[in-house]
């Protein structure tokens, strides 16, 4: 048996795999030049992650492959029910990167009502000339504790959120379609817990209401958050996407940092990914990071080891 890791796998899935008996191909295939070599050697499983996609052509043109696997939550690289419908096991690993797209996502947000995304740029150029212009500058910070974490959608990686909103001693409310109830946990480090009880409230009320939003939900057709949504929001709140590109619209996000709407975005994921907009990554008042959510060792570590085990389960 034999698998294509394209877009990478952690040392210890690796092992695991070997452990299981599995050849493990870690070659970095270019899309166009992987029906090819599928089919040269034979692969059984392909994993990936964002890079590369998956469709009907690889699935059709590829007959040795019977597991595609998807190293983080999102799969919408890859043609999910059609791989399905011709007998193919679809496997993702859905709470290996909960906790490091939240803490990513408190990264920006800490970053935000301190001005580190704006003094990370502006102190190697003018900290040795306008040092005391600067400290003016970025001395109006916001603190968390007493504020309003609005959460849009709320699985997995949206309770890790929370339990770290919590934990800041920040107001939660989440907005979420598919969930009307939800209990989160916050355990500490001496084995104490809590149990904190949430109901989903309307998307307008989460809008009006949250000093900061955070998205977390998957690929969508449309926008999540739009010019309309935008103004609905507090003056001087701050968004965070670390979710998926597309789900907002990024031009009346730049119109509406503009116009001092909102004091700051965050975006670890973009429309155009992997070439966003210039006019996003220009924007002095958002907070940047290339789609690395769930790059931390510590992630990397749990997506191989869980991708190794359900791979061993459906091969043996």
């Amino acid at each position: 048996m034999k698998v294509l890791a394209n877009d990478g796998i952690s040392q210890s899935g690796i092992d695991a795999l070997q452990a299981g008996g599995i050849e493990v191909i870690t070659t970095k295939v270019a899309q166009e030049q992987l029906i090819n070599f599928i089919n040269e050697h034979q692969v059984d499983v392909i994993l990936v992650r964002s890079a590369t996609q998956v469709r009907k052509d690889i699935i059709d043109a590829c007959p040795s492959i019977k597991i595609i696997g998807r190293g983080g939550v999102g799969m919408d690289n890859i043609d999910v029910a059609y791989a399905r419908e011709k007998g193919l096991s679809v496997i993702n690993t859905p709470a290996a990167s909960s906790a490091s797209v939240a803490e990513l996502v408190f990264a920006h947000l800490f970053g935000g009502v301190r001005f580190l995304y704006h003094a990370n740029r502006n102190m190697p150029l003018e900290g040795d000339t306008q040092f005391n212009s600067l400290k003016k500058a970025y001395s109006k910070g916001r603190e968390l504790r007493g504020k309003t974490m609005g959460i849009i959608g709320f699985g997995r990686i949206g309770r890790e959120v929370a339990k770290i909103a919590l934990g800041c001693g920040m107001k939660v409310i989440y907005s979420d379609s598919y969930v009307e109830n939800a209990k989160v946990e916050l355990s500490f480090y001496d084995g104490q817990s809590l149990s904190f009880t949430f109901k989903t409230q309307s998307l307008d009320s989460l809008l009006a209401e949250s000093d900061f939003i955070s998205l977390h939900v998957p690929a969508q057709k449309g926008y999540i958050i739009g010019k309309e949504q935008l103004t609905q929001m507090k003056k001087g709140a701050g968004l965070i996407n670390a979710a998926r590109g597309g789900v907002i619209d990024e031009v009346a996000l730049v119109e509406a940092l503009d116009n001092k709407k909102l004091a700051f975005a965050a975006l670890d994921v973009f429309e155009d990914e992997p070439t966003p907009a210039i006019k996003v990554l220009m924007n002095d008042s958002i907070s940047l990071s290339p789609h690395i959510g769930a790059a931390t060792d510590e992630a990397q570590d749990r997506i191989g080891t869980e991708l190794a085990e359900q791979i061993i389960a459906i091969l043996k």
